[in-house]
This record gives C-alpha cells, structure tokens and sequence, in this order.
C-alpha cells in the first residue's frame, strides 16, 4: 500500500464535488431564458458551462459558448438578475449529495481533521444549501465566491481558509472536481485530490497532475492521516 498523505485540514469544493446541483442550475438557466424570450438549454449544455460562478454562468448560457467565461464585461443585469431570482427558488431543490460523500465526511471528522468548503457559489446561496442538504455542522468554514476579492482559481480563499483552520497551505488537502480546484490548490501549495464524476468544463481530471485521483470522498478518507 503506497504511503498515507500525512495533512491537518482538508478543504472541499461544493457543487460538482460534494453536491450535483446541475438540476437546479438548469432550472434557474431555463426560466431565465424564458424571461429574455430566449430558447431553453439543455442539461449536458448547463453541466458543462458550471464552475466559474453565477456571472459567468449567466454569459456562458446567453452565448451558448465557454469562451464567454474569459470576456471580462459582466453579463447583462437583467439576465443576472432574473437568474438570482429563479435560482434562490431552484437552489437545493433537486440537489443530491453525490455517492460516498456522507461516508466520507464523518470519515474526516472522526480522523479529527478540520474541514472547509471553498466555493465560487455566492454565500447567498452556498450557505442555504449546505443547511439544506444537513453538511453546514461538519464545516469550520465556508468561503463563497463574493466573500473574497479573488475566487478560484486564485489561491487566495484556499490560503484565507487554511488560516482559519489554524494549518499551513502546504499541510492542506484540497479534494475538488475541476481545473479551478487543481490551479488553486497548486498555487496555494496545498495538496490536491480530484474526483472524476463532476463539472470540469467537458475535460477529464485525469489529465491533470494531481496527488490522486479519488472515485469518491469515502475512496479519499482511506489515503490520508492526521499529521
């Protein structure tokens, strides 16, 4: 057996790692475009836009493209708007958590880790959904999207986090499902594992130079130890 990852805290991503919220996502997504007058997406279309926050999400949606993501101009407000609008009833309402997730929780806490969720989700939504699906108790902290001047893939929430937790980046562990994670973790100095079975832009976490790849939270529990 190849040698536990000796850490101190651990922190998470939420949608896509912890919780599917794409149902949700899409819902807010369609009843948006509704509003503008403007053709529903599909699924596997939202699915793969998630993982930059709302905003980008929104301008993602409207151009039915990726690259809107790297346009710095914000999205039109009434879009934006009609969105929050939709999603603050969506949020949570078809959110599950994703296979092993519970297991793996109570793992970590019973290893005697403190755990952080990192988050591009605002905090007006990322708070009501962690109580929704009953995981707010396991967290010491939750860094949301807006809390911040930079969100991830800026390193600046993983390093804010892990003070907060009272550990070193370079003793954290961040488990994630996306390049953002990977990025943050990397320029941050923490560790990083990676899921396959979330929302990573249409790309494969198995191209990217992790410290493992984790079929599910409950998979990573047996690969680390308290340092």
């Amino acid at each position: 057996m190849s040698q536990l990852l000796a850490v101190r805290a651990i922190l998470l991503d939420l949608d896509g790692t912890l919780i599917d919220t794409v149902l949700d996502l899409h819902a807010a997504a369609n009843a948006m475009l509704r509003d503008l007058g403007r053709a529903a997406v599909s699924v596997d279309e939202v699915r793969s836009y998630v993982g930059r926050g709302i905003a980008n999400l929104v301008k993602r949606v409207l151009a039915g493209s990726m690259v809107a993501a790297e346009d710095p101009a914000p999205p039109p407000p009434a879009a934006l708007a009609s969105f929050r609008q939709h999603y603050a009833r969506e949020n949570g309402r078809h959110a599950v958590l994703f296979p092993g997730v519970l297991d793996g929780l109570e793992g970590f806490r019973a290893l005697g880790l403190p755990l952080g969720v990192i988050t591009n989700k605002a905090e007006a939504f990322a708070l009501p959904l962690l109580e929704h699906v009953g995981l707010a108790p396991f967290f010491k902290v939750v860094v949301s999207g807006d809390v911040l001047p930079r969100p991830k893939p800026d390193p600046m929430p993983l390093v804010w986090a892990s003070g907060r937790l009272g550990a070193s980046p370079a003793r954290v562990l961040m488990i994630g499902d996306s390049v953002h994670d990977f990025h943050a973790a990397r320029a941050a100095a923490c560790h990083v594992f990676l899921v396959p079975y979330g929302y990573n832009e249409g790309r494969d976490v198995r191209d990217l130079a992790c410290d493992g790849i984790v079929s599910t939270l409950a998979d990573a529990v047996v690969r680390i130890r308290p340092e």
